[in-house]
Order: structure tokens, then C-alpha cells, then sequence
């Protein structure tokens, strides 16, 4: 049998010999190419060749999306993805799109089974959580990207022809405004916390003073604040991987890697803080689990959070005080506010957010900013009314 057969005016039967069965017989792997030259047929010959004595050639026909994902997380997930995000992907897959799609052959999902999977997110019953009401936009339009990612994988390798989830439209975000907490709500917090674990009153502190992000305040370690000028380094995230293993890494733009002062009063909360730790870890000897990590958030064995964690734990704070709802990450949002508030200059509060630019800075709190340029114009109102006075 010829291992490479014209079939059309361009396509290309190639087969290659992949050894004996159980049985003696042989085994052979098939594929179909579309190629102009016989040349380029032989080129594509040696591909699969190399393929299927490598051991990495699987039938399209016999390939399901459930193994297809396996596939796609060897060969592409694990190598090029980000720790968070190859966590989200997982996450979904797990308990979302792979119990939809997984029975389904590859060459059979069409754009109406990607359409109909997406609507019915939407349906009440959808969410895992117990509320009312379909799933958020935000995740829904994160299952449509990750489909995207993985059926892009299988058309750049050549299992299938064309994506079907191209053919779908991206499902919309519905941005919901950000309110975060005004001077009133934040006082109350603040009382509410000293009745609350010692780690957790700190750091939700330490994030409302210095709006660092949740795995910013995760990375930081000790050696990052320096007590006597009170600046904070912020030079390191912290990502718990999927398996347990804690990855400590620089933040990922430049702009994020940054110096922070910490109000007086914070300091000194720190400074006690830190003393606590050190006594914390000096009882536990040879229990300690921190290596040679010392993070100022961490478990009493020195074992770093999840990366879920904090979000978690405050989620549950402001539901048994019955305080308004917001996440952690509009800690920062608050942090930020208060700063406008104050009349502190927007490019001083980009620098300490870490922003890439004031543009992100004004896009994120430009009516925050509007509202306190027009209360600075304001107070030129009692010129004017002087003058007014002395004219009468």
C-alpha cells in the first residue's frame, strides 16, 4: 500500500505503519491533508510520521472534547497558560463545560450546541450557590473564552477545521457600577474588626490603607516593609497553584512594582503586629511550615493561604455584621475613593494603585474625580460672595 495517495485535485490520503496488535495485525493511522504538491503531501507525511512514532497522533474520529481537553492541558495548558488563569480554566471545566461537552466528538460540536450551553447559564438554576437567577455575565463570557482557547487548540492542530465557537458572539459583560464604602461604612468596619482574629483585622486594614491587591498582600513578606520610613514594598505576588505548590512571583506589568507609605497608625499596628508573629512562630519550633518564607498573612504554621481565602473570609465578615456588600478587591476601590475625596492628585494615586497609566486610573474612577474637581471649584464660591458683599 502506498503510504501517500492523491485522492483529489488537492487532497492527500497519507498512511503510515504503527507497528502489530495484540493479534499480529497491522496497525495502521490514516489521515487526509490538503496540499497542492506532491511535495508538500511529503512534507506533511514526515509530520504525521513523526507524529504517530512518537506516540502523540490520536484519530480525529475517535477523539471525544473530554479527551480532547486532556490533550490540550499536556500539550498547551500546563506550558503556556498563567497559574490563575490555568486555575479558572480548570475550575469551569470541572464543573461546567466538561460535564456539557465532554461526551461529545470534536468534528460534531457545532455553534448551536456553544449557543445552546451559554443560554442555558443564564436559566435560574444555573449557579452552584443556591441563589436566585442565572450566572453573572462576567462568567459566562469566561466560559466562551475558555471554549474559544481550547477549540482554537484543536484547529491550529489540525483535528478540525474551523472553531465553532468563532461563529458564536461574545457573550456581553453587564458592568455593574462600583459604590464602594463612604467614610461612615468604613468606621464601622473598623469597629467591627477588632472583635475579629488577629491576621485578618490587620490585613483588611492593611488593604483599605494601602489598596494593595489580594495577591499582593498575600506575597508580601517582612522583609518588604521598612519600619523606619514606613514604606511597603510591593515587589511579589503569591499564587497557590492547583496541586498545593505556592508560587511566588514578581507582579506582572512593571507599574506594579512599587513603593507604598503607610499612614503612622497603621505602622504602629504593623510593628505589633510583627512582634506576635515573631513569638507565634518561635512556639511552634519545628512545626513551622513557612521554609524560609515569612509571610505577614499566613496560617500560625507559617503555611501561606489559599489564594481564595481572604476573599472568603470577608465575604462572610460583612455578611454577619449585615454590613452592605462589597468584595475584597473593592477594599481597594474604597482606598482609592477615600484618596479623591481628600483632593490627593490622581497621578499619585495611579502610582500607588500601580497602575499602567493615569488613563486606567481616570477610566476606573473618573466620576469620582468629576465629583471632587467640582467640590474643589466650589470652594472659589467664597471669593465671590465676598466680593459680592463688599460691592453691596
Amino acid at each position: 500500500m502506498a503510504n501517500i495517495q492523491k485522492r483529489g485535485e488537492h487532497s492527500w490520503f497519507l498512511t503510515v505503519n504503527a507497528g502489530l496488535d495484540a493479534k499480529g495485525k497491522y496497525i495502521r493511522r490514516t489521515k487526509t491533508v490538503q496540499c497542492r504538491t506532491k511535495k508538500e503531501a511529503n512534507i506533511e507525511y514526515a509530520k504525521f510520521k513523526m507524529e504517530v512514532e512518537a506516540g502523540e497522533y490520536i484519530a480525529p474520529q475517535k477523539l471525544t472534547f473530554g479527551a480532547f481537553v486532556t490533550e490540550w492541558r499536556n500539550k498547551y495548558a500546563v506550558k503556556h497558560l498563567a497559574y490563575k488563569t490555568l486555575y479558572t480554566f480548570e475550575s469551569n471545566l470541572k464543573t461546567r463545560i466538561l460535564p456539557y461537552f465532554q461526551h461529545l466528538k470534536l468534528e460534531d460540536i457545532k455553534p448551536l450546541h456553544i449557543l445552546a450551553f451559554l443560554d442555558n447559564l443564564e436559566k435560574e438554576g444555573s449557579r452552584e450557590d443556591r441563589k436566585s437567577g442565572g450566572l453573572a455575565s462576567g462568567t459566562i463570557q469566561i466560559q466562551h473564552r475558555i471554549l474559544k482557547n481550547i477549540l482554537n487548540r484543536a484547529v491550529e492542530w489540525r483535528i478540525i477545521k474551523r472553531n465553532p465557537v468563532s461563529d458564536v458572539q461574545k457573550p456581553k459583560v453587564d458592568s455593574k457600577e462600583i459604590i464602594p464604602y463612604d467614610n461612615a461604612e468604613v468606621e464601622q468596619m473598623l469597629r467591627a474588626l477588632q472583635r475579629e482574629p488577629y491576621h485578618w483585622r490587620v490585613m483588611i486594614t492593611l488593604a483599605l490603607t494601602s489598596a494593595l491587591r489580594r495577591s499582593e498582600l498575600l506575597g508580601l513578606e517582612w522583609k518588604h516593609l521598612d519600619f523606619n520610613s514606613g514604606i511597603l514594598d510591593v515587589s511579589q505576588t503569591m499564587i497557590h497553584a492547583l496541586k498545593g505548590e505556592i508560587i511566588v512571583k514578581q507582579p506582572k506589568t512593571k507599574k506594579s512594582i512599587r513603593k507604598v507609605a503607610l499612614p503612622s497608625s497603621m505602622l504602629k499596628e504593623l510593628k505589633e503586629y510583627y512582634a506576635y508573629r515573631i513569638q507565634e512562630r518561635a512556639d511552634i519550633g519545628d512545626a513551622w511550615l513557612g521554609h524560609d518564607w515569612f509571610f505577614m498573612f499566613s496560617h500560625p504554621n507559617g503555611q501561606p493561604f489559599h489564594h481564595e481565602r481572604p476573599y472568603l473570609w470577608f465575604r462572610q465578615f460583612v455578611k454577619k455584621n449585615n454590613f452592605r456588600y462589597i468584595r475584597f478587591h473593592d477594599l481597594r476601590h474604597t482606598s482609592a475613593t477615600i484618596l479623591i475625596n481628600q483632593g490627593v492628585h490622581a497621578k499619585i494615586i495611579s502610582e500607588r494603585l500601580g497602575h499602567g497609566s493615569i488613563t486606567t486610573t481616570m477610566n476606573i474612577y473618573g466620576h469620582a474625580l468629576r465629583t471632587a474637581d467640582q467640590a474643589a471649584a466650589d470652594k472659589f464660591e467664597s471669593f465671590f460672595t465676598a466680593d459680592a458683599t463688599q460691592g453691596q
